[in-house]
């Protein structure tokens, strides 16, 4: 469908029926339900289409500054819900040791949070389309406020992985929220650009951020006063947030959550990962363990069966899946994601056990990834309308590749700046071109009803991805490192699978995957497209 006959079917729907553009389709009925919760902000048809947003209660038409604030504020809750993920990579050493858990053990302080966060995400989308993204949205913030000031009462490693994870299900309800308030109220564009710009590099300052800060905290004091800190810092940067984001009208308020589907997909998801990431501490000969595999894939099969045949307001919509080569860019990005988790966790171990720096030290190093990674963030916004998604996936793939090669060939004694600092700097290539265009893709190919879904995609590939990582690596780590005779050996040969899954997602991305450059700049061809495509 070319751009002329778009115009003319907005032209002729504003003529006839009085319409907003966005409700202009082959078939006004079909789209009726699909768009009649929305009300763009201009209040004169010919800005409709450049500007504005949707889902907002009707006669509302906030200030750009207000929209700026909105934007600032509503990024910014990403940037905090992140910090646990770093400081948990950085610190859970320390705060394994001050709970008697070994090093071995210490893996599930950082795998809870983002197994949690990444599996929630998945009915987070679907829950703020029934009952408002703000209010799913705020619910969240809440949530993970709570969770986060009790992680410092935890007393043992069980209760502390516990808090985390609890923790870490408020980030699963704000992350497909944000993502989704950010599509309806700003159209495909340049604003809408910037704001998943803003999102994809509050996530390595979030992370490294919180590496160092964590690490100065639990190094001068107790590391109790960690979780007094992020309960604190959520409490004002959400709280400013709620304040600043308007109530949306739910997109869809006469649908209903399929909670048969939320719970064999979240009972999936939680069951696979637990597996994997318990398998280094008992092996696979525990009965348990093969027992609860089976029961992830049974979960896997009945949530695929019931959302395609069964269910009547599935979570997981299976016509997104028909976008050109959506569902291949999906699988790339799960892939580079769990490489990612690889990476980072096994670059922080080397640091800290192999090298010996200290806490602060090995946050000051994953600095170059914060500077870095904010200036990648708004390249990669910058680059979506300008060269094809697989570009952009295969470029993050390609640095993913060479960090994990250098750390599965690092030395153990070596200046940081000859092997560790170039690995640090080039990882600022990798999250944020792969989920800043991820986003912007997503929400760009789905219609205004499925930016949660969107956003639940991408958040669930992110959290899930690096925490299932952690767990495949685990095993191998476990198997090589000759009973911890040789710790720089399984570090090496964990880092190996990172290399094997980044190339697949290379490949994947360089051969398969074929989505052209995005130049759209407004509603009434975005919801025409998108239509077409769902």
């Amino acid at each position: 469908m070319d751009h002329e006959h778009l115009d003319t079917m907005a032209r002729d729907g504003r003529e006839s029926n009085g319409k907003r553009p966005s409700q202009v389709a082959d078939s006004p009925q079909l789209h009726s339900k699909e768009t009649e919760s929305f009300a763009p902000f201009p209040s004169n048809d010919n800005s409709l289409s450049k500007s504005g947003s949707a889902g907002l209660p009707k006669g509302i038409a906030p200030s750009n500054l207000r929209q700026n604030l909105f934007m600032i504020f509503i990024t910014l809750t990403q940037l905090v819900q992140m910090v646990p993920l770093g400081a948990g990579i950085n610190s859970s050493f320390a705060i394994g040791a001050a709970l008697g858990a070994t090093a071995a053990e210490s893996v599930w302080i950082v795998a809870s949070y983002p197994l949690t966060q990444g599996t929630f995400v998945l009915i987070g989308g679907r829950l703020g389309a029934v009952y408002g993204h703000k209010n799913v949205f705020t619910a969240g913030c809440v949530w993970w406020t709570l969770w986060a000031f009790c992680g410092g009462y935890s007393n043992n490693l069980i209760s502390m992985c516990i808090m985390r994870a609890l923790c870490g299900v408020g980030g699963g309800l704000m992350i497909p929220n944000i993502v989704a308030l950010l599509g309806i109220t700003f159209p495909p564009g340049k604003k809408r650009n910037l704001g998943f710009a803003l999102f994809g590099a509050m996530a390595p300052v979030g992370a490294a951020g919180g590496s160092l800060i964590g690490a100065i905290i639990i190094q001068l004091s107790d590391w109790k006063w960690l979780f007094l800190m992020l309960g604190l810092l959520g409490f004002v940067v959400y709280g400013l947030a709620i304040v600043t984001v308007d109530a949306d009208t739910p997109v869809d308020p006469h649908g209903s959550v399929d909670w048969i589907g939320a719970y064999l997909g979240v009972g999936a998801l939680i069951l696979f990962n637990f597996v994997w990431n318990q398998a280094p501490l008992v092996g696979w000969n525990s009965t348990y363990e093969i027992v609860l595999l089976v029961f992830s894939i049974i979960h896997f099969a009945g949530f695929v069966y019931w959302e395609m045949k069964v269910a009547k307001d599935p979570i997981l919509p299976f016509n997104i899946w028909k976008a050109p080569s959506f569902g291949l860019l999906m699988l790339a990005i799960f892939f580079s994601f769990m490489s990612l988790g690889i990476y980072f966790w096994y670059m922080n171990a080397y640091m800290q056990n192999i090298r010996g720096d200290s806490l602060i030290m090995t946050g000051v190093q994953y600095l170059p990834l914060t500077v870095v990674g904010c200036m990648v963030a708004f390249f990669a916004a910058w680059l979506v309308p300008r060269v094809p998604a697989q570009v952009i996936i295969c470029m993050g793939c390609l640095a993913m590749v060479i960090i994990n090669v250098i750390l599965a060939t690092i030395p153990a004694k070596l200046t940081y700046w000859a092997m560790a600092f170039p690995a640090m700097f080039i990882s600022a290539f990798t999250i944020d071109l792969i989920t800043t265009s991820g986003q912007i893709i997503a929400s760009n190919t789905v219609p205004m009803k499925h930016q949660g879904v969107a956003g639940s995609l991408i958040g669930t590939l992110l959290g899930y991805g690096l925490s299932t990582g952690l767990g495949i690596a685990g095993t191998i780590e476990v198997n090589t490192n000759r009973n911890g005779q040789n710790l720089l050996r399984g570090y090496h040969c964990a880092a190996y699978l990172g290399v094997g899954l980044a190339s697949a997602a290379l490949v994947i991305g360089a051969v398969f995957i074929r989505i052209p450059k995005d130049t759209r700049d407004g509603w009434a061809e975005d919801d025409a497209l998108a239509q077409e495509r769902a």
